[in-house]
């Protein structure tokens, strides 16, 4: 079983820095290891703890404390609660999107402004329905309207055929960051699902996504925020991109 780095611990909350390759919780059709599990073992008085989450094609899981997901090779900070009303506070946070989320990516190509706002409504692709989309022939779920997604980022360094940025994403729609980045033509670098035929660069061997920091607001506690240092692969590709080494 991975062995997640824990960033912080107290009797309410949890945090930790996810690996990529690991997902959330089980998809209920594979039996692979998940953070789930590795809070069931290591954990197991927040067993309880949340609330059970239904699949599509049938059944309950089990999400100990989860309030929260990262796509499973996205790598970063992910809190869990360890009591039923901080389950529960937390919940309301980021329903009221009072949770600021920072994400670090790797794109394609080289961006022109230094910040921008990503407004783009999100759907299901017509071609793909494993996919999301922000772009023209995007549809809604059941029939309905597209979902409001907005994302905000700046550039933190311009590199060797790719761009470093920071992302805001300030709704939090499945796979917003990835569909949005795409939608204006620089997809996240390695992302198999989006980025089309585009090969692997930087040294990446998986999607160049990281969940740095997130912040909230807790009773009693205040206002808390978390950072998640950034893997090996993102060290190494910070060098291939600018220091003259592509």
């Amino acid at each position: 079983m991975f062995v997640p780095k824990i960033i912080y611990e107290d009797r309410n909350i949890l945090v930790l820095n996810k690996p990529s390759g690991v997902a959330v919780h089980s998809d209920g059709r594979t039996a692979e290891t998940t953070v789930a599990d590795w809070l069931l073992e290591n954990r197991p008085e927040i067993r309880n703890v949340g609330e059970l989450m239904k699949l599509p094609h049938g059944g309950e899981i089990l999400r100990p404390g989860i309030v929260h997901r990262l796509d499973r090779e996205t790598s970063g900070v992910l809190v869990a609660a360890k009591d039923q009303e901080i389950f529960f506070a937390l919940k309301r946070e980021f329903q009221g999107r009072r949770v600021k989320k920072t994400y670090r990516a790797f794109v394609y190509g080289v961006l022109k402004d230094n910040e921008g706002v990503i407004e783009k409504r999100i759907g299901r692709s017509r071609s793909d329905p494993t996919k999301w989309s922000a772009e023209y022939g995007a549809k809604g779920r059941r029939g309905g309207e597209l979902r409001e997604a907005v994302t905000e980022y700046k550039v933190i360094a311009r590199g060797a055929g790719a761009t470093y940025v920071e992302a805001y994403p300030k709704t939090g729609r499945t796979h917003q960051i990835r569909a949005h980045f795409k939608a204006i033509g620089h997809p996240i670098v390695c992302d198999r699902l989006y980025a089309g035929k585009r090969p692997c660069i930087l040294d990446f061997s998986r999607l160049a996504l990281h969940a740095f920091a997130i912040e909230f607001t807790l009773p009693a506690a205040g206002v808390m925020r978390f950072e998640a240092e950034a893997p090996k692969d993102f060290s190494r590709a910070e060098r291939l991109a600018f220091a003259g080494n592509p």
